[in-house]
């Protein structure tokens, strides 16, 4: 199970930097704009201190951890709606992720330009969410197009699907995004299958080399009324990528992407459950509220269609027993049918 974090922003806003410190990959960095074309791709582990205590008490042979996969995006215009910079093929890259992170610049820098010539980071993130918006209502008027020829035969779906997609014009030609609009589940199916950019789940991150100021200004208080918001100081970021731990730990720093990755996964509305053995102790990925075969497929299909039940137990309760026999001894490892509901932490053993 693959999700994915697309890393974007305008020009020169520290994108590719921070991609390559999450990834420690060598992308192309350059002071210009349209410097990455095609996306660049890189799986991230998402942290997890449980793996280590869990693998000691298994004598696991190896420790795998959860991935989320960023991928960096070139930069965005104004205009690229209507294919400036090369809009159209930034957008569709957008189009395939899962969320979206997108990189606000706040510090100053005299040496690194400004596509706009001036740092206003609440413009900065207009111009992106209105690129955004009439992507959007491009493609919301060509679907209302296609439906009204499907209405006007009774379907009932288009008809149905019809509503929603004028709802959520009026909502995007109000300059808001697609998200804003409350909508219940079953309408909610009709925007994923229209797959609008505004739609996606986001957060911003802000590349600032004044944390104190960036905290306490208005730009972060508004956007933490309503998203995910992450202080960064990319270039330390890559300067930290490539130093040892022992290095970092000298110098008396520390990363903060971890926030930045736990975060993105939070975003996404996923949730983590282990399993552990001798053979290996892994974190395996699945949607929030899932029941316990829907969460089994993050294994493997079998582990769904084949459910019979599962040996379920809290990763702390686990610990705390020692082992497996110990802990149905002391009843805290509990048998669960296919309606069990997985929590985070949930250490599983599948029966099928």
């Amino acid at each position: 199970m693959s999700f994915r974090i697309g890393i974007v922003g305008l020009p020169n806003v520290g994108k590719s930097t921070l991609f390559k410190a999450l990834t420690k990959n060598q992308v192309d960095i350059a002071n210009y704009p349209f410097c990455t074309i095609e996306p660049n791709v890189g799986i991230v582990k998402v942290p997890d201190e449980r793996l280590e205590k869990l693998a000691e008490m298994s004598k696991s042979a190896k420790i795998v951890p959860t991935v989320i996969e960023f991928v960096d995006i070139a930069g965005l215009v104004k205009g690229a709606a209507e294919g400036e910079g090369l809009g159209n093929k930034f957008l569709a890259h957008i189009r395939e992720v899962d969320a979206i992170a997108q990189v606000v610049r706040v510090f100053e820098d005299k040496n690194i330009t400004h596509v706009h010539e001036k740092i206003d980071p609440q413009n900065d993130i207009e111009v992106i969410n209105t690129e955004l918006i009439l992507a959007d209502l491009e493609t919301i008027q060509k679907r209302i197009v296609k439906l009204e020829k499907e209405a006007r035969g009774q379907n009932k779906e288009a008809i149905a699907a019809l509503k929603v997609a004028k709802k959520m014009k009026v909502i995007l030609d109000e300059g808001k995004l697609a998200r804003d609009l409350e909508l219940s589940a079953e309408d909610m199916t009709f925007v994923k299958d229209m797959q609008l950019l505004t739609s996606k789940p986001i957060l911003y991150v802000l590349n600032t080399n004044d944390f104190e100021k960036t905290k306490e200004s208005e730009l972060v208080k508004n956007l933490e009324k309503k998203y995910p918001v992450v202080l960064l100081d990319i270039k330390i970021e890559e300067e930290l990528s490539q130093m040892s731990a022992e290095e970092a730990a000298e110098l008396g720093m520390k990363t903060k992407l971890d926030e930045l990755i736990l975060k993105s996964y939070e975003v996404l509305n996923l949730i983590t459950f282990l399993t552990t053995g001798p053979d290996e102790t892994r974190a395996w990925t699945t949607k929030k509220d899932s029941t316990a075969p829907e969460a089994g497929r993050a294994i493997h299909s079998d582990f769904e269609e084949k459910f019979i039940r599962a040996d379920i137990i809290n990763w702390q309760s686990l610990l705390e027993a020692g082992s497996w026999s110990k802990a149905r001894e002391l009843g805290t490892l509990r048998t669960e049918g296919k309606d069990y509901v997985v929590k985070d932490g949930d250490v599983i053993e599948f029966k099928i």
